[in-house]
């Protein structure tokens, strides 16, 4: 029989919880998992929670960061003059500019 598995607080976490979610959105969710330096399920409890997300600067999440500026570079180079900006674009611009930001110890104005 496996150990009972308790958290920092010394809570036994013992109820699954599971979501379906379309390809695209897994997609977003794993970017920002990966942004954020946390495991999956913390990232998810305090998502779901309404709770900070603190990225603390390690170098997965660098590593992270660098692959998604690069993609980032990748997309706005292939956009024609004249097209827009699609959404998800600018979406995991911000959250790169937020993560950033909050790296620097800027306060975010939203």
């Amino acid at each position: 029989m496996s150990a009972k598995n308790r958290d920092n607080k010394n809570r036994w976490r013992n109820i699954t919880v599971g979501f379906r979610v379309s390809p695209e959105e897994n997609e977003r969710i794993n970017k920002a998992v990966a942004l954020s330096g946390l495991p999956k399920q913390e990232y998810c409890y305090r998502r779901c929670l309404n709770q900070d997300v603190v990225v603390q600067g390690n170098p997965r999440v660098y590593k992270a960061l660098k692959q998604e500026l690069s993609a980032v570079l990748t997309e706005l180079q292939r956009i024609e003059v004249g097209n827009g900006v699609d959404e998800e674009l600018l979406n995991v611009i911000e959250l790169i500019s937020v993560i950033l930001g909050g790296l620097k110890g800027e306060e975010q104005n939203e």
